[in-house]
């Protein structure tokens, strides 16, 4: 019997910078059998475009039947691993920051090398911002009044949106149950008989 029949799908939490995590993060990932589900979690500013792309590929090459939970912030290129889930789910609370790419580089490089990052770094923005609508199923153009100039989006607008499901975040049962145990519910107040 698999480790998925017996426990449940695997759990991932994204959580900090995806490229400080991305070799954890793949491996995470492959362990879930292909066409297995799993569970991600999200808590994430971003990090590369690139570790972006690897991981929406894992999850959409493999099969996987993932379902993402922004528990906080999905930001950046976080959100092309989230919009790659086949369920995704938000609170109210939680937090997407939609913007253009950001180019940084700290290597000095020659001016060719300059021009032709430029240029790619042109093409991808364009054809990341293409997937990201693709992946979310709407058009490109409701997509673009998000990320340019850059827009963060809240939990509630995106599940408006249609793009995920809201959860409300209602203590469970047990919890209430146990509040009750305690005295911490609210009790009628006492009154004087004669």
């Amino acid at each position: 019997m698999g480790r998925e029949q017996e426990e449940g799908p695997l759990e991932i939490a994204l959580v900090g910078d995806l490229t400080d995590n991305e070799g954890e993060l793949t491996e995470k990932l492959l362990d879930v059998p292909p066409g297995g589900e799993c569970t991600l979690y999200f808590d994430s500013p971003g990090g590369s475009p690139y570790c972006a792309i690897s991981l929406m590929t894992l999850i959409r090459l493999r099969g996987l039947r993932a379902t993402g939970i922004v528990t906080g912030e999905c930001s950046s290129a976080a959100l092309w691993p989230f919009a790659a889930c086949v369920r995704r789910l938000v609170t109210p609370y939680s937090v997407l920051l939609f913007h253009p790419m950001k180019w940084q580089s700290e290597e000095h490089v020659r001016l060719a090398e300059a021009a032709e990052w430029a240029r790619h770094f042109g093409t991808l923005e364009n054809e990341m911002d293409q997937l990201l609508a693709d992946l979310f199923g709407i058009a490109s153009a409701e997509m673009q009044k998000w990320i340019s100039p850059g827009r963060y989006v809240s939990g509630r607008e995106l599940a408006e949106a249609g793009l995920a499901e809201i959860i409300q975040l209602k203590p469970p049962v047990a919890a209430q149950a146990h509040a009750g145990r305690n005295g911490s519910a609210q009790k009628k107040p006492a009154r004087a008989t004669r």
